[in-house]
């Protein structure tokens, strides 16, 4: 008896655990600064520290081989929840893109909740004598083998866009990658390339001041977005099925505390509903997830689709990286 009551008397002497999070969490964006990811993580991240005791979210890019330097790094770091990643549909594609891949999606990260689903617009320089979708279409007949299509790098959701695109229009055209969103949309509003297909958060502003034109969107509807309401849809252009969005997601390492992952999730749900994170989204064009893809389990289940459905097209194209 007196072995057990030293024993209470020692445990209870013992520090309690301290509550997560006790010090900043980084938040990796596997992209450049200035990018469409980039400008949604830091609007998360003014919300999100809401619901980690107030903790500060710090942003980290790591950009470069079309995002999968970033996921590497959050793959291997530790699974403390202190390391998390914010990427977007490059989680799905990467496996098909990707021969040497240096994770495993599906089983190298905790899966923490969806984000947001982002519209995608096919865009120009302002120069082009294009000024509607008939019109370009007309130009992009005439111009075969001298267009120049910009993308944010292979993998990135304007390469993806952009590679649908042409297979769909049976054009090739001459694709230009940049590292990262902002030099491609450098590039497009100097005249140096002619076309570009990016999301919403990234050409929306740009649209509005009339710096590059807009032509469609990629979605299966026309969007509901100032600026981009009298854009017509891809599929009702004439392009049959077309229907891209890019969506956004969090994850962590592989072997994240469950207590961990419960604690960033409601984080997460809560920013999702907070009323000037909606705003900004919408304000992009982007469209806050509501749905249960909020929940991990089922944030991996529509990965997982969501990685049937790209690798056949990405095979089909035959762009590979190593």
């Amino acid at each position: 008896m007196r072995n057990i009551a030293f024993a209470v008397a020692a445990f209870a002497t013992l520090p309690a655990l301290a509550a997560y999070p006790e010090k900043p969490v980084t938040l990796v964006v596997p992209f450049a600064a200035g990018g469409p990811t980039d400008k949604v993580a830091r609007d998360l991240a003014e919300v999100l520290r809401k619901g980690l005791h107030n903790q500060i979210v710090v942003i980290e890019n790591v950009g470069g081989a079309g995002g999968t330097l970033g996921a590497a790094k959050v793959a291997k770091a530790a699974p403390d929840g202190y390391t998390l990643l914010l990427h977007h549909i490059g989680m799905a594609t990467a496996p098909a893109l990707y021969r040497n891949l240096p994770f495993k999606v599906l089983t190298d990260f905790e899966y923490l909740g969806m984000i947001n689903e982002v519209p995608m617009t096919l865009v120009g320089r302002s120069s082009l004598p294009a000024n509607n979708w008939a019109e370009l279409r007309k130009w992009i007949d005439a111009n075969k083998g001298k267009i120049n299509l910009a993308n944010a790098g292979l993998g990135a959701a304007s390469h993806l866009c952009g590679l649908l695109f042409q297979q769909a229009m049976d054009v090739d055209m001459t694709t230009v990658p940049y590292k990262g969103t902002a030099p491609a949309m450098t590039d497009l509003l100097g005249g140096q390339v002619d076309l570009m297909c990016d999301q919403t958060t990234n050409t929306t502003g740009q649209i509005a001041s009339g710096k590059i034109k807009a032509f469609a969107v990629t979605t299966s509807k026309r969007l509901s977005t100032p600026g981009l309401t009298n854009l017509p849809t891809l599929d009702e252009s004439g392009l049959k099925g077309f229907n891209v969005t890019i969506w956004h997601g969090m994850y962590a390492p592989k072997g994240t505390p469950k207590a961990v992952i419960d604690t960033v999730n409601a984080a997460l749900k809560a920013a999702l509903k907070d009323p000037e994170f909606i705003k900004r989204e919408e304000a992009l064009g982007a469209v806050v997830v509501t749905d249960r893809r909020t929940d991990p389990v089922e944030h991996k289940k529509f990965v997982e689709a969501e990685i049937a459905k790209w690798g056949p097209a990405i095979k089909a194209a035959g762009q590979y990286a190593d």
